[in-house]
């Protein structure tokens, strides 16, 4: 570039990344409560209806595919270092 202005700049990409996961994470959250939370009602025929006692509901809102997943793991970040320090010798 002769005599010309660079705007984005090579080290402000890792902003652009964390940027970038931050605002998916947030979509994804309002977009989800938005839409399968039951205690959220969008259109008026269910605002008016007042407390449903949807337990059902509510447990499968709660009970949602990534906590399942994540239920049957064991709660280790590093394995082999858990493993070093908490196996009897």
């Amino acid at each position: 570039m002769a005599g010309g202005y660079r705007w984005v700049r090579p080290e402000i990409y890792p902003l652009f990344a964390a940027m970038g996961t931050a605002l998916s994470i947030c979509a994804f959250s309002l977009v989800r409560n938005a839409f399968t939370n039951p205690d959220v009602r969008i259109n008026k025929a269910d605002r008016t209806a007042g407390y449903l006692e949807n337990f059902e509901e509510g447990e499968k809102y709660r009970e949602h595919n990534l906590r399942k997943f994540l239920s049957e793991r064991e709660p280790h970040i590093f394995d082999g270092i858990t493993k070093v320090f908490t196996s009897s010798k």
